[in-house]
């Protein structure tokens, strides 16, 4: 890890980590970044909290925009922190297998495809396409759209901010990404 280990936690670092995942609980992956910039962490913490908690989206497609995030940027501390939540979900798990892979993950429920075509239009070709914005608008609605686009954005600072850090992966998880190598790409890149 690029960062100096946390020894103690101030008061205002033990509340934020209570805020997150409650008193006692091991501090998640990104809290020892976050907890370094308790300034900035006063306004992270609440848009991660709607996003993971909140948004207008099932707890299913939480999770699979923390996982579209996490492998658009390699991140494989935040997937490994979301994948089993999102097939408990019902997201099927051998779409997200081929997403790890960076492949079409070949979504079946409508909703779940129209999520993903739009996420991965706006992360890959920086634009959606007309199409795609008219499918998931229909699908989403403007609100929808707003905390789709919310949620990847919150999401994916998380990702980079995991790499950047090197925040550590937890030693029992696996690997889940075959071009990453810890924290460098080792064969081409996803699509």
């Amino acid at each position: 890890m690029r960062l100096t280990p946390l020894t103690s936690l101030t008061p205002e670092q033990t509340e934020l980590l209570a805020t997150i995942v409650g008193p006692g609980a091991e501090p998640p992956p990104p809290f020892l970044a976050w907890a370094r910039d308790m300034e900035l962490a006063r306004w992270v913490e609440p848009l991660g909290a709607y996003c993971r908690n909140e948004s207008r989206f099932p707890q299913r497609l939480r999770e699979l925009s923390v996982l579209i995030a996490a492998r658009h940027f390699d991140s494989q501390s935040a997937w490994n922190a979301h994948i089993r939540q999102a097939v408990e979900e019902g997201i099927p798990a051998e779409c997200l297998d081929r997403l790890a892979r960076g492949e079409d993950p070949g979504f079946k429920a409508e909703d779940e495809r129209v999520f993903h075509a739009f996420a991965h239009e706006m992360l890959y070709d920086h634009f959606v396409t007309d199409p795609t914005y008219a499918e998931a608008l229909a699908q989403f609605g403007e609100d929808g759209l707003l905390d789709l686009i919310g949620c990847i954005g919150s999401f994916s600072m998380s990702a980079m901010m995991l790499n950047t850090f090197r925040i550590p992966l937890r030693p029992h998880l696996p690997r889940p990404f075959a071009d990453v190598d810890g924290f460098r790409r080792v064969s081409g890149g996803a699509a």
